[in-house]
């Protein structure tokens, strides 16, 4: 499974030639203005929840590839009335492809598109691909239905919001990674705008002294897990 950054929320996952995009906002943030959105590719295209600074390039991308976008139903009910290819789940639900699963889980946080229209309420996704499975909390608060994940699923890595203010922060990151039993952490949703700025080497420390890992990628950056 390899993993790229686009900055803010927006990753690529690549699993044995399947092309999956999370959260696509990349036109609209300067800090990947390096990022060719024409050259990303992608089958599917998991959406957390409507804010503009995560589907912002959904239509784009969904348009130029014909991928599935994945999200609650609410999300789905939008992207078909523009014909795009899409499907529905809601929290708890799991939609299977041949190269993955995805679970639709809880997250605590609000959804709407710039247009002010209901964007349904928020969630994460568990994917799982073989042996690996990759928990994407979405903007989130840390929440105590976290703990439920890891009675069904080990997980290989997590990815959180470490930025504050709109979801949680370093110290509740920290947290979460204790209640999904996972210590490898990679971040995201910081240093985008004013208000989610962070210091990231202190961020990587309190991780260290609390004998786990966070990952902060530069954008474009891929890892394997």
């Amino acid at each position: 499974m390899d993993i790229t950054f686009y900055g803010h929320a927006c990753f690529g996952i690549e699993i044995n030639g399947t092309h999956i995009v999370v959260d696509p906002f990349i036109t609209g943030n300067p800090l990947a203005s390096h990022i060719n959105i024409e050259d990303i590719k992608a089958d599917f295209i998991l959406v957390t929840h409507a804010h503009q600074d995560h589907v912002l390039d959904v239509e784009r991308i969904g348009k130029r590839t014909s991928a599935k976008i994945i999200s609650n139903y609410e999300i789905y009910l939008h992207y078909t009335a523009k014909d795009l290819k899409a499907h529905p789940l809601n929290h708890g639900g799991t939609y299977k492809a041949k190269a993955f699963s995805v679970k639709y889980v809880n997250a605590v946080h609000t959804s709407s598109f710039a247009d002010g229209s209901y964007g349904g309420q928020p969630g994460g996704f568990v994917l799982t691909a073989g042996d690996k499975s990759l928990y994407i909390a979405g903007d989130t608060a840390v929440t105590m239905d976290m703990q439920l994940i890891p009675m069904t699923t080990n997980l290989t890595a997590s990815i959180f919001p470490i930025g504050d203010n709109f979801t949680m922060g370093i110290d509740d990151a920290i947290i979460a990674s204790d209640l999904v039993k996972c210590n490898k952490v990679i971040g995201c949703h910081f240093n985008t705008f004013p208000p989610i700025e962070i210091n990231v080497e202190s961020a990587k420390e309190k991780f260290k002294q609390a004998k786990k890992e966070l990952r902060i990628l530069e954008i474009g950056e891929t890892i394997s897990i």
